[in-house]
């Protein structure tokens, strides 16, 4: 086996076991859908999409051999698209969680899931973008998206995103119809702090600015003229009407720089920052704009559910 085939073997056989097919069924015990998962804790918690588990009654989980579980749904975030289900299955391997702080454009990924029903399928693929924001089917805006080029298709939902280590960076979300190798998982660094609000509360409350974003990388001639420690930021790709970034004055082609006085280089970085405890108080944000380094003042609003 050539060296690029061994990473993907190794990569796939540290997370392969971790990863479930989830059938939704509706109050007749009758199969309304399907998707992927993935164990992340020992007593049998699972990610997986919110769009896969949504108004199913009754949920299995598939493990590796076959052996089929009932799960109940703990809670779902559909603005993240992330859902939290609790299987009485047993041995099953539990995913190791990564880091998606550390990926890089061009870096090796891979998904692992249960495409149009065939289960346990595996393709690779490179990173394409971090930190992308996407407008979902209901209109919703879904951010901190890896874009990838690894290829998935219906039933790939849910399931996890790897690196070369076989540890999860992301959880599989969504294709754009009609394109090729345009590809989102959810960060998993978004995807946790997610399921710990589902876990405790049943639901997701969080900050709402009304802003698609995308990371990009400063370049070293700006960083300097601005005196800026940041080595990547956030660049607007839109802003919603009547939203909070709207009313504070953001505009696209802004470079979100800093939060609350924090800098920001990652979606990630942003979203952690729009607690509950953050909501309907003004915060400053300083953005570049036209080589200038401006302050806003800006209101997160609570972000209402789907």
């Amino acid at each position: 086996m050539d060296a690029y085939s061994e990473i993907i073997h190794h990569a796939v056989e540290a997370a392969g076991r971790s990863v479930v097919k989830i059938e939704r069924l509706d109050a007749h015990r009758k199969i309304t859908g399907t998707g992927s998962g993935f164990f992340f804790s020992s007593d049998g918690f699972l990610f997986t999409n919110a769009h896969v588990v949504h108004k199913g009654q009754y949920f299995n989980v598939m493990l590796h051999d076959g052996s089929t579980y009932p799960a109940t749904l703990v809670g779902e975030d559909m603005d993240a698209d992330i859902a939290i289900l609790k299987a009485s299955a047993f041995d099953f391997q539990v995913a190791r969680l990564g880091n998606a702080h550390d990926l890089q454009i061009g870096q090796l990924v891979i998904a692992i899931g249960n495409p149009l029903g065939f289960q346990h399928t595996v393709t690779a693929g490179v990173v394409s973008a971090l930190g992308r924001s996407l407008r979902n089917e209901h209109g919703r805006v879904i951010n901190d998206l890896v874009q990838t080029d690894t290829a998935l298709n219906p039933g790939n939902s849910g399931g996890p995103l790897i690196n070369f280590k076989g540890e999860v960076v992301g959880v599989n979300t969504a294709t754009i119809q009609g394109a090729q190798g345009l590809c989102f998982a959810i960060s998993i660094n978004s995807a946790r702090m997610i399921a710990a609000e589902l876990m405790q509360y049943g639901k997701v409350r969080k900050g709402y600015l009304g802003v698609l974003l995308q990371q990009i990388t400063l370049v070293p001639r700006l960083r300097t003229a601005l005196q800026l420690k940041n080595r990547t930021a956030l660049f607007v790709t839109g802003v919603e009407e009547h939203s909070p970034a709207a009313k504070a004055g953001l505009q696209d082609g802004d470079i979100i720089i800093s939060f609350n006085e924090t800098m920001l280089e990652t979606a990630d970085a942003l979203f952690r920052q729009l607690s509950r405890e953050k909501i309907g108080q003004f915060q400053f944000m300083k953005v570049i704009r036209q080589n200038q380094v401006l302050e806003l003042r800006i209101t997160p609003a609570e972000k209402q559910a789907a």
